[in-house]
């Protein structure tokens, strides 16, 4: 079994005490915390290193370093081999800095997205427009319903039912 399928089946498993899978989540949401803090502090620099070598670095174990590359996966330039990977496998933590903050977004993340760190990298409005735009995109439209008695909307000044309303 792949370490990723590990973590998988640690912090999803449906059999799991609901306690333990809260505390599993609240540790391992702290830690993601710190780990973005420090990656955000120097957004330009792509860190790499074997998986092991990162868990060390940000002083997590091996398992919660697997999930959070899981995490961060989508938001990297160059995505990692995650399936694949063990912990000798090398990775990189090159991200998106928008692609990153979107997602986080997308996620629910306010933990990550409200990081202080985020300041120096984006101001107030950018971080505004890139909120709205990720919020929108999951927004479905549904077009203005054109009843009978309205104008056709081809501009022909009939009315839709005498236009192209009637039945073809």
């Amino acid at each position: 079994m792949g370490i990723l399928q590990q973590w998988r089946d640690k912090a999803y498993d449906e059999r799991a005490n609901k306690g333990d899978l809260q505390r599993l989540w609240a540790d391992y949401f702290a830690k993601e915390k710190d780990i973005y803090a420090q990656l955000l502090k120097n957004p330009d620099e792509v860190v790499t290193g074997t998986v092991s070598e990162l868990a060390e670095k940000y002083g997590v174990d091996l398992i919660t370093m697997v999930g959070f590359l899981d995490g961060i996966n989508d938001s990297l330039k160059e995505q990692n081999p995650i399936e694949e990977m063990d912990e000798n496998t090398v990775v990189n933590l090159g991200f998106d800095k928008e692609l990153l903050y979107k997602n986080m977004v997308a996620a629910g993340a306010d933990w990550l997205y409200g990081l202080e760190e985020w300041d120096a990298i984006f101001d107030e409005e950018k971080r505004k427009e890139l909120y709205k735009e990720q919020k929108e995109s999951g927004t479905v439209r549904k077009p203005a319903k054109i009843y009978p008695n309205d104008p056709c909307p081809c501009g022909s000044g009939k009315k839709y039912k005498k236009c192209h309303g009637k039945n073809r």
